[in-house]
């Protein structure tokens, strides 16, 4: 039973470490003067001196992720926090498998050691992305909340879906100042200017850009006016062909990975309402992979190719989270009977 009760000590010595660590933290942060809040947070950020954890919105052990709500010195507006572990980079093993990375014992038993190891801060990076001002909605997007199915049929689509999302006016602003350079023109991989079938592709934001195997690309469409598969027709055709065929070319000549690896696919709902293909790599098993979110490209092509008019008849089941706007409107015209969603 030793290897049990050292395993144990070890646990509670490093949150007595951690503990000591935040409290260290809250204490200077304290002794702060305004004099010293933050810098704006229009350059981009050195470190987190000056932010205050609020609250933990989510962590997920499987994807290593952990989301924080907080604010900085100086500023009433909140700030969400994306906190996640990066993938190992094989060209860094000779470093990591040295000297350099520290082991700490938990547990020997004949020929079987388990440690914790501890590289050195340049191998042991997060990934970390900061939204600032966050919204109620950015708030929302990254809180832990129940799912729930919804099958939409095309009715359900004209007198619910397409009401709530002109009644919102969600901003996509963002997505026009890539599309005009105004923006993240420098992380642009690929882009064909046709006004009618071209696109622009970018690494997605999940995606570091340094380890291929977890490739995540989005290839924002030139044309405006396409919410979603809801809008896609037969006219449709030469443009989702189009991304295809130059987004398949396009990965190969920039990451050397052939057509066959990777994953194609629209999201219904998606996140933002401008037609957008996510390109991955199929070892990434990314957020929006699962069946009730992702529609593959090369089967929305074929669907609409043997019915023009596919995705104004078919009914479509996606999933919403309890506080979103559009799940409350499903319920109210008495299409979910979810007892617990509460309708404004």
């Amino acid at each position: 039973m030793a290897a049990p009760m050292n395993k144990r000590k070890h646990d509670d010595e490093k949150k007595d470490l951690v503990s000591e660590a935040v409290s260290e933290v809250s204490s200077n942060k304290k002794q702060k003067t305004s004099s010293e809040s933050t810098a704006s947070l229009d350059d981009p950020l050195t470190d987190f001196n000056g932010f205050a954890v609020e609250k933990i919105l989510s962590e997920n052990s499987q994807t290593k992720t952990l989301f924080v709500q907080g604010t900085f010195d100086g500023s009433e507006s909140k700030a969400v926090v994306l906190l996640e572990k990066t993938a190992f980079r094989t060209n860094e093993l000779p470093v990591l498998m040295s000297k350099e990375t520290k082991l700490k014992a938990s547990l020997k038993n004949d020929i079987y050691g388990v440690y914790e190891g501890l590289p050195m801060p340049e191998l042991n990076g997060l990934k970390t992305t900061v939204i600032y001002p966050a919204t109620e909605k950015h708030i929302r997007k990254y809180t832990y909340q129940q799912l729930y199915l919804v099958t939409e049929t095309w009715q359900d689509y004209q007198q619910i879906t397409l009401p709530y999302l002109n009644e919102q006016r969600f901003s996509i602003q963002w997505v026009f100042n890539i599309l005009d350079k105004k923006a993240e023109s420098e992380r642009i991989v690929y882009e064909d200017t046709d006004p009618e079938l071209g696109f622009v592709l970018l690494p997605d934001m999940k995606w570091d850009g340094k380890q291929t195997d977890a490739l995540y690309l989005i290839a924002i469409c030139h044309k405006r006016g396409i919410k979603s598969l809801r809008d896609l027709t037969a006219d449709h055709l030469p443009l989702l062909k189009n991304i295809k065929e130059k987004c398949l070319t396009a990965v190969k000549t920039n990451y050397n990975i052939p057509p066959e690896q990777l994953r194609m696919y629209i999201h219904y709902q998606p996140s933002y309402y401008h037609l957008h293909v996510h390109v991955t790599h199929l070892k990434n098993v990314a957020p929006g992979t699962q069946a009730e979110k992702a529609h593959l490209l090369t089967d929305v092509i074929e669907n609409i190719e043997l019915m023009s008019d596919y995705y104004q008849k078919k009914s479509l089941t996606f999933a919403l989270r309890e506080s979103d706007g559009l799940l409350a409107k499903f319920k109210q015209a008495g299409k979910v009977l979810v007892t617990s969603i509460s309708v404004e």
